[in-house]
């Protein structure tokens, strides 16, 4: 394996596994806030909390997903996946997003069931645990997006809007629980209400979540400020007169380039490839950009 690959993959395996290790401490996140929401909701009245503690439980398991595409993508290249696994990371996060619109389904039909069942008014000190809730998740998600942010991961970018949208269920159920509180009689399963109503802003954010991982998995040009970036990485390197085609993908943690370079069509075969060389060596070695693997033409020019 050439030398470049070899640092390169050492350095999208360590944010892999930095990555894994964060998806791990909200798997933790989770486990701690569903036995609280359970005890909440069992001896405070209200099915919005026991149902947001089921939720929880089934966010360890989609988080235990991510964290397996993440240990997948931080294997090196091998004959059979030459480009590496980078692909488990989006084929992780479409996996959650899709578990997204099971969950908000799951809780919309326990919600209807409670609305027409009959039952007391929630505890007032359930209100309590939900304010604790919201702000911890809404930490955790801008915590865990930033993160997704600084090393590209979809993944982690579809947690952190997963942990968000259990901070709308957890909201939602806040809000629902006051209004039965402060409209007494009659007015018991408002907190239900609350969570059916919490479910379709889930089902919207899993739309969202869908198309994004579907567009790594999918191949999606990158946006067109990276490609710019890459253009006047190659440009700027000797030799190089113009660029005709640049192409850029995401594979994981990582992006894949194919450009066209025109050089003086007197040079020789050597020279040419001695400018292709450097082309990609420079875009490989181009911080904090993630390339893992430049294919570099050369075209005489015109």
């Amino acid at each position: 394996m050439p030398l470049e690959l070899s640092n390169h993959h050492a350095a999208v395996q360590r944010r892999a596994q930095a990555s894994a290790k964060l998806v791990l401490r909200g798997i933790a996140l989770n486990a701690v806030l569903a036995a609280v929401k359970f005890a909440g909701g069992i001896f405070g009245h209200t099915y919005a909390l026991i149902a947001d503690g089921a939720e929880s439980l089934l966010d360890i398991l989609s988080s235990s997903l991510v964290w397996a595409g993440f240990r997948v993508a931080a294997k090196p290249p091998d004959a059979d996946h030459p480009y590496g696994h980078g692909k488990a990371e989006p084929l992780a996060a479409l996996a959650v997003a899709v578990f997204v619109f099971f969950m908000a389904g799951w809780i919309a039909v326990h919600a209807v069931h409670e609305i027409m069942t009959p039952h007391q008014a929630p505890a007032w000190w359930t209100l309590v645990v939900l304010a604790g809730v919201v702000s911890t998740k809404m930490w955790f998600s801008r915590r865990m997006g930033a993160a997704g942010e600084e090393v590209g991961s979809t993944a982690l970018g579809i947690e952190a809007l997963h942990h968000y949208s259990d901070a709308l269920t957890s909201a939602a159920a806040f809000v629902g629980i006051c209004i039965a509180l402060w409209g007494g009689k009659g007015w018991e399963t408002a907190d239900d209400w609350a969570a059916l109503f919490a479910c379709v802003i889930i089902a919207f954010n899993g739309v969202g979540m869908v198309g994004k991982a579907l567009g790594d998995v999918m191949d999606t040009a990158a946006p067109t400020s990276f490609e710019n970036e890459v253009r006047a990485i190659a440009l700027a390197v000797a030799g190089v007169q113009a660029l005709d085609k640049v192409r850029v993908r995401k594979s994981g943690l990582s992006h894949l380039v194919d450009i066209q370079v025109r050089v003086d069509g007197e040079l020789t075969v050597r020279q040419g490839h001695d400018i292709a060389h450097a082309v990609k060596d420079a875009l490989i070695a181009s911080v904090p950009h993630t390339i893992s693997d430049v294919t570099v033409h050369i075209e005489p020019a015109k």
